[in-house]
């Protein structure tokens, strides 16, 4: 599995929208957040192993209705209680 966050930056008005769409449509999300500064909204995604960081957020982030702008974060190792189960496998 890979973790992938992405702050997005929608189009004035739109914020709430995309969100809603976000949560609802795509079922990789994980969670998403409002933010204040320069992105509206922080997006956390789980992706499967065969699946491609680019071509993920191209096409499902980035043609959401509303998306002005996308900055993608790849997460590498998790440290929380949360997120167990979503990192590498324990030896």
């Amino acid at each position: 599995m890979k973790t992938v966050f992405v702050m997005i930056k929608c189009e004035l008005g739109r914020t709430y929208d995309v969100a809603a769409h976000l949560a609802d449509e795509i079922p990789e999300v994980r969670s998403v957040y409002s933010t204040s500064g320069n992105y509206d909204l922080l997006a956390q995604f789980q992706l499967g192993a065969d699946q491609e960081i680019g071509r993920f957020i191209t096409q499902e982030v980035q043609t959401t209705p509303g998306v002005k702008d996308t900055y993608t974060i790849i997460g590498l190792n998790a440290f929380t209680e949360d997120s167990v189960g979503t990192g590498p496998d324990p030896i």
